[in-house]
């Protein structure tokens, strides 16, 4: 039974252990987030997209690491936080950018917006906006997958703040008396909403809540992309190979409000500044150009190609047909 503690440094001790192709898909993957959100973030003030935003800056690592160790026939849930959730499972920047302009061409024909992206072809059920609503839906299918006789894996992303949810005990509970192949990942960014996770538990090691359920718990450096991805895998495989579900603890930040509205003035100024520091995307270039994985002309390159390819997705979503009346009676149950 683990104990909740913390891989640290894996990127630095590690990252030669990799090929660089795969090493310079997680930096891609993780810039496409970064940009992804830093222009819908602009797109959002400058009142050219309509709804509301809940964004991922500096959470990019979790997304990635844990995507990367699933098989594109794996499913996740996500949040109301879910782009970075959406591009690390392999939902394309044009898909995503049409949903959130509300096309009908979008990756849920525009009736979803930001804080429901997904796409079940992808391995993507559409993002629930309950707190903690995705926990038992991920049982759920890891139950599916089982009675099916497969090997596949479900992995659910959810906050710290979801942890206070009774859907977190019921889902976790389920999971662990059936041997369910689902992988629990905490993005604990330390705020749920504006409030800090030692104002609503006692003892703040997520992680170790697992051994409450019989099941194996880590608690891993969330900014860390590559320690990210050692625990995801090993998770997963001990989930394919009948071991039932982990719970995965992981220690990050976000680097923005709560929503487009949230001027963050709860979060404390140093607090602010050592998260900054340490910064997934600049701690991960850091080690590519340490090993000798890339310069800074290649991460440059890497990201004027995102940036690019942004800003084509976004012009052509703006020119994309608008949901008509006829589709009001259309993907509804009842």
């Amino acid at each position: 039974m683990a104990d909740g503690r913390t891989n640290a440094g894996t990127s630095d001790n590690q990252s030669e252990r990799y090929e660089r192709d795969f090493l310079l898909g997680l930096y891609r993957r993780m810039t496409t987030i970064r940009q992804f959100e830093e222009g819908v973030k602009f797109l959002f003030l400058e009142g050219v997209m309509p709804g509301t935003i809940h964004q991922c800056q500096g959470q990019e690592a979790t997304a990635v690491g844990v995507c990367a160790a699933l098989r594109q026939d794996d499913f996740i849930t996500s949040t109301f936080r879910g782009h970075g959730h959406a591009l690390a499972k392999g939902l394309s920047t044009q898909e995503l950018l049409n949903e959130l302009f509300g096309a009908s061409t979008g990756c849920c024909k525009g009736k979803g917006g930001s804080m429901h992206v997904g796409n079940m072809s992808k391995g993507m059920v559409p993002g629930i906006a309950i707190v903690g609503g995705g926990i038992p839906v991920a049982a759920g299918i890891a139950l599916a997958f089982k009675m099916q006789n497969t090997d596949r894996v479900a992995a659910c992303f959810f906050g710290d703040g979801a942890v206070a949810e009774g859907a977190f005990h019921e889902g976790v509970n389920m999971a662990a008396i059936w041997d369910l192949p689902v992988v629990f990942v905490c993005e604990n960014n330390l705020y749920g909403a504006s409030t800090h996770v030692s104002k609503v538990m006692r003892d703040t090691n997520i992680a170790r809540r697992a051994s409450n359920y019989g099941i194996r718990g880590q608690q891993v450096d969330g900014n860390d992309v590559l320690a990210v991805y050692e625990a995801a895998k090993v998770a997963v495989e001990e989930c394919r190979g009948g071991k039932g579900p982990v719970l995965l603890e992981l220690l990050t930040y976000r680097l923005t409000g709560h929503s487009r509205r949230d001027p963050c003035h709860y979060q404390p100024a140093d607090e602010r500044e050592a998260w900054a520091a340490a910064d997934p995307l600049v701690r991960f270039a850091r080690v590519l150009k340490d090993t000798g994985a890339a310069d800074d002309a290649g991460l440059e390159a890497v990201k004027a190609e995102v940036v690019r390819r942004f800003d084509e997705a976004v012009a052509i979503a703006k020119r994309e047909p608008q949901p008509t009346l006829d589709d009001l009676t259309t993907d509804v149950f009842a």
